[in-house]
C-alpha cells in the first residue's frame, strides 16, 4: 500500500460541520446564486473571526449548503461558542436587507472522517447530515421564525456543552429522539439567543411540508423539492415588515417518561440513503479545550 492509499484508509477525529438553507428549492435560477454566495459570505467571515485558519478546514459544497470537516486542532468550544455566535450574527445582518429571510440549519458531530481526492465520508459525516435535516430542525427553523437552529449528537453535547464555556450555555439546549434508519439516536437543539426550544411531540407538526422527505410521526411525508420559500420568492428588496420572533401557534410539551424533560420522548423519522451506523459514540483523543469564565449572555 503507497503512502497515498495509507492516508484515505485512516480516518482521523475531526468535526464535521453541515450547514443546509431552509427551503432552497424555492429560489429560482437567478437568485440561488445570490442566497449560495451569502451562505458562503456567513460562513467564512465567522471562520475568520473565530480565528480559525484556512488550511485547518475542509469545505464541500452541497449546491443548497456546505459539509464542513475541521482538524482537531482547533478546539471545539470555539466552533460551538465564538464561531456559532458569528454565524448568527452576520446571518442576522444579511437578512436586514431581504424581504425574505435567509434560514440555516447548522449541526455538528466529533467522529472519525476519511479524505479521498473526492471529499469526506464516514458515519460521523452522515449523522451530521442527518441531523441538519431532521424534521425537528426544519420545524424550530419555520415554527421560531429564526434565522439560525443548531443542532449536535449527544456524544458533543455531553462533552463540551455541558461543561459550558465561553458563549457555550448549557441551560439553552432542548433534546429530542430521532429515528433514523439505522437506528434511534438523540440529539440537542439550540436557537442563538433564545431560551431552550419547546420540542413538538408527535403530531405536533414538526416537520412542514419542506424540502426533505423526512416523515414526522402522524404526519406526511415532506415535498419531493425544498417547497415553495416562506413568505413568497426570494428578494433583494427591503423588509416589507418587521417580525416578531415568536410561533404562531402556542405548542404543547411532552414527558411521556416522567424524566422531567419536555419534548424528550418525541419520535421522530428521516430518510434518505447514507452509510449504515448503529449509534454516535466515539471513542478517542479528541482536543475539545474547554473555554473557562462566564459565558457571554448575548441577546436576541
Amino acid at each position: 500500500m503507497d503512502d497515498g492509499s495509507r492516508e484515505v484508509a485512516e480516518a482521523h477525529y475531526e468535526l464535521v460541520i453541515s450547514v443546509d438553507a431552509r427551503r432552497s428549492g424555492g429560489y429560482d435560477d437567478v437568485d440561488k446564486p445570490r442566497m449560495r454566495a451569502r451562505v458562503y459570505r456567513v460562513l467564512e467571515g465567522a471562520f475568520a473571526h473565530a480565528r480559525v485558519a484556512r488550511d485547518a478546514l475542509h469545505m464541500e459544497d452541497r449546491g443548497d449548503g456546505v459539509l464542513v470537516a475541521v482538524t482537531g486542532r482547533v478546539p471545539v468550544t470555539r466552533l460551538l461558542g465564538l464561531w456559532t455566535v458569528e454565524v448568527h450574527e452576520a446571518l442576522r445582518d444579511e437578512n436586514r436587507s431581504l424581504r425574505v429571510p435567509l434560514g440555516l440549519r447548522v449541526a455538528m458531530h466529533v467522529g472519525p472522517v476519511r479524505h479521498d481526492d473526492r471529499g469526506i465520508s464516514g458515519r460521523a459525516v452522515d449523522l451530521a447530515c442527518r441531523l441538519a435535516d431532521s424534521p425537528v430542525a426544519r420545524g424550530l427553523l419555520d415554527t421560531e421564525r429564526a434565522d439560525l437552529v443548531l443542532v449536535v449528537s449527544d456524544s458533543l453535547h455531553a462533552d463540551v456543552v455541558v461543561p459550558g464555556g465561553k458563549f457555550i450555555e448549557p441551560d439553552r439546549w432542548s433534546p429530542a429522539a430521532l429515528a433514523l434508519k439505522e437506528g434511534e439516536v438523540r440529539a440537542w437543539f439550540h436557537l442563538p439567543g433564545r431560551p431552550a426550544p419547546a420540542i413538538p411531540g408527535p403530531g405536533g407538526g414538526a416537520d412542514p411540508a419542506g424540502d426533505g422527505g423526512a416523515t414526522a410521526p402522524g404526519g406526511a411525508p415532506g415535498g419531493a423539492g425544498d417547497g415553495g420559500h416562506p413568505g413568497g420568492a426570494p428578494d433583494d428588496a427591503e423588509d416589507l415588515g418587521a417580525r416578531d420572533g415568536s410561533p404562531d401557534d402556542a405548542r404543547e410539551d411532552h414527558d411521556e417518561d416522567g424524566d422531567g424533560v419536555p419534548g424528550a420522548d418525541a419520535r421522530y423519522t428521516v430518510h434518505g440513503d447514507m452509510s449504515h451506523h448503529s449509534g454516535n459514540v466515539y471513542r478517542a483523543p479528541v482536543h475539545i479545550g474547554r473555554v473557562t469564565g462566564d459565558a457571554d449572555r448575548r441577546k436576541g
